[in-house]
């Protein structure tokens, strides 16, 4: 029993390690990074800001910015439907917002200067730089077609875990875990990856190096948004479709 004890207190000695200096609040009784709230309320303000100025004043001959959001609006519109199906235009809000989110997420750490933003601990930096960020986007996808099966089938839809054979229960349960999984590291392994790659080269070769590096960087940003939103439209069309 004292080896267990032991082991349960090291595992909780652990889970209280952390990688660098973070900054918090204290709102009721809870302890709140504040970092996130801070650049993601930055993020949500160039979104709404955007979509209010893109239908305060729409024209019948459409100017250069309205024709610039009905770009993005079709894009994201055909995203949905090649990977929903039919079924697609109550997902397009949603997908949109997974898309638009990360996307002005990921080219907030290449383009605004978080650095000059002095806090009493820790730095400023992109959302989708924190893990938190990325696991809350890919536990709400994962709601989100739980939802979606779950509307289109009722509790049949739990039937797909037994095919095509219950043998494989198991494997289809943990498929099911690890799409979160692989949705949240893959988005903030690439977006720390690049920022500190650009952190290093801008230490090493200040003038030169990094400028090309950070357009490799905003292109790379963009693609993780479109994979992001794009595997969650997936998920949510196989969900209502029933196949794999």
């Amino acid at each position: 029993m004292n080896g267990i004890s032991n082991a349960l207190n090291g595992l909780y000695d652990i889970s209280g390690v952390e990688v660098g200096q973070h900054f918090y609040w204290q709102i009721a009784g809870f302890q709140v990074h504040a970092q996130v709230l801070i650049t993601s309320w930055v993020v949500i303000a160039i979104l709404l800001g955007s979509a209010v100025i893109a239908v305060r004043n729409p024209q019948t001959i459409p100017t250069a910015g309205q024709n610039f959001f009905e770009y993005v609006l079709e894009f994201i519109r055909d995203v949905s439907k090649t990977q929903i199906g039919e079924e697609y235009g109550s997902w397009v809000p949603f997908i949109g917002t997974m898309f638009l989110f990360i996307f002005v997420s990921n080219w907030s750490g290449a383009l605004l200067p978080w650095k000059i933003i002095q806090l009493p601990h820790g730095e400023l930096a992109a959302p989708t730089n924190d893990i938190n960020t990325t696991v809350a986007l890919a536990l709400l996808t994962s709601v989100a077609y739980f939802y979606a099966g779950l509307s289109k089938k009722g509790l049949g839809y739990f039937s797909k875990y037994i095919q095509p054979t219950p043998i494989l229960l198991p494997i289809n349960i943990l498929e099911d875990f690890t799409k979160p999984l692989s949705l949240s590291f893959r988005l903030f392994g690439n977006i720390l990856a690049d920022e500190l790659v650009v952190v290093v080269l801008v230490s090493l070769v200040p003038s030169v190096v990094p400028i090309p590096v950070m357009f490799l960087g905003l292109f790379t940003s963009g693609i993780q948004a479109l994979i992001f939103a794009t595997l969650a439209a997936a998920y949510i069309g196989e969900s209502m479709e029933g196949h794999h």
